[in-house]
């Protein structure tokens, strides 16, 4: 797998060509919404939704409000395996596929174009990682139904997550990525509570900032939704323009903000 650190590809002037973001958040605390921001901004996004919530959610509205002009913009593609009713509850309805049409998207857009080289002026956005692990475990599970160890599903499930973020986060991925992830919240072996993004299990989580140089949080304080970009006492959060980058950024213009300090 691509070591961790291999984000960031350097232009001439020595600053970032492809930024890569790990965008964490509760539930509610605006991440997609927040990739309207890179739309006001000028960037083209192509989202793999495996949240089912970009048609008729949040994304559209705010930009069609802020800048009516982009709505074409922002492409996505739904990626949620159908589930039906069962005696041991909602099963998959037949082979799932939302995993395997994610890395096809990966190497081959649905326009014929190849995401690796989209440029700096593209996005690619994983909405969200939480359910492209859902989608990667139904997936192991229906590859390998009769296996005796429920944790093999488990292993072989982070794996497939483990090598779908290193290909996204790797040098020669030559675009910009925002992965949004929920939070995983674990006790740590010092006695210490710590946040991580949330996939397969608890052991993945902790390995996944490791591919990123960059990491952020959307939260809610005092009523307002903002961007967190310094690090917590729960949360390791990360960026290579700490120095300059303010702590704290508006949701309306944060993810926008968040580039442009690292690219000018």
């Amino acid at each position: 797998m691509e070591s961790a650190g291999a984000t960031m590809k350097l232009n001439d002037t020595g600053l970032p060509i492809f930024i890569k973001v790990l965008l964490l958040g509760a539930s509610g605390t605006g991440k997609t919404g927040a990739l309207a921001a890179l739309v006001k901004a000028g960037y083209e996004l192509r989202i793999l939704d495996y949240d089912n919530k970009i048609s008729g959610g949040i994304l559209p509205i705010v930009i069609k409000r802020d800048c009516p002009d982009k709505m074409g913009a922002v492409e996505f593609e739904p990626l949620r395996d159908k589930l039906k009713s069962s005696p041991m509850g909602p099963v998959p309805d037949g082979l799932p596929s939302a995993y395997t049409k994610g890395l096809a998207l990966l190497d081959k857009w649905s326009d014929g174009s190849v995401p690796g080289t989209w440029g700096p002026k593209k996005v690619l956005v994983v909405d969200s990682l939480t359910f492209l692990a859902d989608a990667a475990f139904n997936w192991v599970k229906a590859m390998n139904p009769s296996v005796k160890d429920p944790r093999q599903w488990f292993y072989t499930a982070q794996q497939a997550v483990e090598n779908t973020i290193s290909l996204m986060t790797a040098d020669t991925f030559a675009t910009n990525l925002v992965v949004i992830a929920h939070i995983n919240w674990q006790n740590r072996p010092d006695g210490t509570m710590k946040g991580f993004p949330a996939s397969v299990g608890q052991a993945l989580g902790p390995t996944i900032p490791t591919y990123f140089e960059n990491m952020a949080q959307c939260q809610i304080v005092a009523g307002k939704r903002t961007i967190q970009t310094a690090p917590t006492v729960l949360l390791d959060l990360k960026n290579p323009a700490a120095f300059r980058m303010l702590p704290t950024l508006p949701i309306e213009t944060g993810l926008g903000d968040f580039f442009k300090s690292l690219k000018e």
